[in-house]
């Protein structure tokens, strides 16, 4: 399901240039990458997912010659550049894959008007900061059927081009959704219908229990290191724990998330 709320500007790809095939000239390297204003999304599945969103507002598509004979796209014509002046435009250390995508971010939706929608399957973060594992969590909710994301307004990453990257096309398909309060957000949800299931580790109740038959579900993890904050924890209808070796302490919460998100559609989805 592609994110298209109302409340999100309208998509608009700017009109190819004269000359469009030619190499544009790069004076500076572009390292802005906070979500506000246009952004650069880089890596063949996030751009190619983004040029599919009609919600997302384009501005430029920049391709090596090689990347662009494989592109299609009848929104938005792409400027040849060579992989070096990409390396130019792009954050340090960014994997482009030969092409890169200047675009609007998308705006969040509200929680609200995505319950209204008949949304069944929800992830709640509570201050998960790293945005590798943001993207990677984004990837794994849309892999298992999590069609919304739930984060703090303010102490969550932006979606930027490093998470579009690591969610490999997912930050197009699985619904951003901002929340002052993430406590109350819960509350919001079981008012709903959903139950709502905080990982933490303490917890003697098996992830697999928790989970087992909610028809409405919310799964709700803590941050890298500190897990759910107190007041969050209470909030959620029960705590569950993931069954690991004693060897190890603790999941990294990209990998606790998709296991959780596994269990909760296990049998749901058909051998391909």
């Amino acid at each position: 399901m592609r994110r298209n709320h109302a409340k999100r500007r309208p998509a608009q790809a700017d009109a190819p240039r004269p000359g469009a095939a030619e190499r544009p000239a790069f004076s500076r390297r572009e390292t802005r990458d906070d979500g506000e204003g246009p952004l650069w999304l880089w890596g063949t599945h996030a751009v190619l997912a983004a040029l599919a969103n009609p919600a997302r507002s384009l501005h430029t598509l920049l391709a090596t010659e090689n990347a662009a004979a494989k592109l299609v796209s009848p929104r938005l014509a792409p400027q040849l550049v060579t992989a070096k002046e990409l390396d130019h435009r792009l954050p340090p250390g960014a994997v482009h894959q030969g092409i890169a995508l200047k675009a609007d971010p998308l705006e969040a939706a509200l929680l609200e008007d995505v319950i209204a929608e008949g949304a069944t399957r929800l992830a709640v973060l509570d201050q998960v900061s790293d945005p590798h594992n943001l993207g990677a969590i984004l990837r794994s909710a849309a892999a298992f059927g999590f069609t919304g994301l739930v984060l703090q307004t303010r102490n969550a990453p932006p979606i930027t081009g490093v998470v579009a990257k690591s969610a490999a096309g997912a930050a197009e398909t699985v619904t951003e959704i901002r929340a002052v309060n993430i406590a109350r957000a819960l509350e919001t949800l079981a008012e709903a219908g959903f139950h709502t299931v905080g990982l933490a580790g303490e917890s003697q109740r098996p992830l697999h229990m928790a989970v087992a038959g909610a028809e409405k579900l919310a799964v709700v993890l803590g941050a890298e290191g500190s897990g759910l904050r107190p007041a969050v924890a209470k909030a959620c209808a029960e705590l569950a724990r993931i069954p690991i070796s004693a060897q190890m302490e603790s999941l990294n919460v990209s990998n606790a998330a998709a296991i959780a998100f596994y269990e909760a559609g296990r049998g749901s989805f058909p051998p391909r």
